[in-house]
């Protein structure tokens, strides 16, 4: 599962095995048995697959996504059990659209 996810995130971004290895400090042989399911990339190496292609590791493992928090809502949130503000709000909204 994780190779033929890493093998579509490379495609996605028309790279070849072997850019992803320099970019990864591997070999593109590692990539290769990775993308073919003959070897797992280690935690490490999963860490900076998952920096690289922004996705959260658990992307990687399991092809999903967290469900995203959906701001727009009417619910009140709070931190430290204090209402947030509309403009403490905003600036979270702000923060998150950025880091899609």
């Amino acid at each position: 599962m994780i190779g033929q996810t890493i093998k579509n995130l490379r495609k996605s971004k028309k790279m070849s095995q072997t850019e992803l290895a320099t970019i990864l400090h591997v070999s593109q042989q590692t990539i290769t048995a990775w993308e073919t399911g003959k070897a797992e990339p280690s935690s490490s190496a999963i860490s900076s697959l998952a920096d690289y292609f922004n996705v959260t590791t658990d992307y990687l493992l399991k092809g999903k996504t967290q469900t995203p928090i959906d701001l727009k809502k009417t619910d009140v949130l709070s931190y430290d059990g204090k209402p947030v503000s509309d403009e403490d709000l905003a600036i979270i909204r702000a923060i998150l659209e950025r880091n899609k």
